[in-house]
């Protein structure tokens, strides 16, 4: 019996609706997380790239895959020189590229397919390198090779992907010494007499490839000669402070060039000098720093001799400029011409934004003569005094570099 407008369900077991839930269940899960092999099957590369042409010094090619198949990149032949990573996927994901250097004077060309499902897609993907091009650099060689009047080894560097042999067009005070594949060890006498020089010629018959650069050796009377180009630590921009090394850390071999420091009482007895690329830096906030050189060793007695030096002062990236004062001296016999420099050739970071020009600029050359040296006599320079706290503005930062001695008398 039922009442008008009222319908009554009638009762059934409970086994009943639990296997209608689950066929409901069941039934969701298939519509929502199928395998992803259904459906039509499909296979692109974002942008649909279909080749790549790569430089001599190659390249690390990323690409994006839409798929709901497994695939492969499967290269059409064998090659060495260029690998697909990963080879291979399932559904969406990226693969690289990987194309290495040419070194070889001969272009290069590859065809990759695509493996889709076990099926070869009908488009093949072409990567092709240029090839090199033979050349011979000499690093450094702009502005000629210097040789101190001491003689000595006499290292250069090459840039170049040849076979080369050299040429010097005087052997009668240099010689060479080794040879490698991107370098050439030369060693010189020492010079007791004038300024001299030769040229130094490296070449490629064979690609017929030449470059030359100027060898000079310093008069006789040039004592000590230093350009710090063993030193190569940090950044050549003046307020770039990351990677610059203290004396303290110097390594055994670059001490041993005979370069030392007071070590500064004032600051945990530290050598506050620090190496650059190519030039040092003297002191730190609130503390100086001093350079001194090694013993004029050359002379054999009391001898007038002139130092010439290129000096920079400290200045931020903001414009904020240190004190300038830099005191000049001798560990030993002598007296100096002068007691210090103001040192006020500011850099110009709009006009050199990597500090290079400044030092050819003659502002940045000081001088000043010794009387009475002798061959224990040591050549020193102070950023302005050991403690500057409450001197000036607490910085008296300066920059040091190609330092000469020559006698005058």
């Amino acid at each position: 019996m039922y009442s008008k407008g009222i319908l009554t369900i009638k009762s059934y077991p409970k086994f009943f609706w639990a296997l209608i839930i689950s066929c409901f269940v069941a039934v969701s899960c298939n519509d929502d997380n199928g395998d992803g092999n259904t459906g039509d099957p499909y296979f692109m590369i974002e942008d649909d790239p279909t080749s790549l042409t790569v430089s001599v010094e190659g390249i690390s090619q990323k690409y994006v895959v839409r798929s709901n198949r497994d695939w492969e990149v499967v290269a059409q032949s064998s090659v060495d020189w260029v690998k697909a990573f990963p080879d291979e996927g399932d559904e969406d994901g990226i693969f690289s590229f990987d194309v290495d250097p040419n070194d070889s004077f001969e272009s290069r060309t590859v065809n990759f397919a695509f493996v889709v499902g076990g099926e070869e897609q009908p488009v093949l993907f072409r990567i092709d390198q240029e090839a090199n091009v033979p050349y011979i650099t000499i690093v450094d060689g702009e502005d000629g090779i210097s040789v101190p009047s001491a003689g000595g080894d006499v290292n250069v560097s090459l840039e170049t992907n040849v076979e080369w042999t050299y040429v010097l067009g005087d052997e009668s005070w240099i010689t060479g010494v080794e040879q490698t594949d991107n370098s050439l060890v030369l060693n010189a006498e020492k010079n007791t007499g004038l300024e001299r020089s030769t040229t130094l010629t490296i070449q490629s018959t064979t690609n017929g490839l030449t470059e030359e650069v100027e060898i000079t050796q310093s008069a006789g009377n040039v004592i000590l000669e230093e350009d710090f180009s063993w030193l190569t630590y940090g950044s050549t921009i003046f307020y770039t402070t990351s990677g610059e090394t203290r004396m303290d850390s110097w390594t055994e071999e670059e001490m041993a060039r005979g370069w030392t420091s007071t070590e500064n009482t004032f600051t945990s007895n530290q050598k506050v000098v620090y190496a650059r690329p190519g030039f040092v830096k003297l002191g730190k906030t609130n503390y100086g720093g001093d350079l001194i050189s090694p013993p004029l060793a050359e002379l054999d007695g009391p001898t007038d001799v002139q130092v010439t030096f290129k000096a920079v002062p400290y200045e931020t990236a903001g414009g904020t400029q240190d004190d300038n004062n830099l005191v000049v001296g001798v560990v030993g016999p002598g007296t100096t011409s002068v007691p210090s420099f103001t040192v006020n050739n500011y850099p110009d970071y709009d006009a050199d934004p990597d500090c290079v020009l400044i030092w050819e600029d003659e502002n940045s050359t000081y001088t000043f003569t010794i009387t009475g040296a002798t061959s224990e006599t040591q050549v020193r320079f102070l950023g302005g005094a050991f403690d500057l706290n409450g001197v000036g503005a607490g910085k008296n930062r300066i920059f040091i570099d190609d330092i000469k001695v020559e006698i005058i008398n």
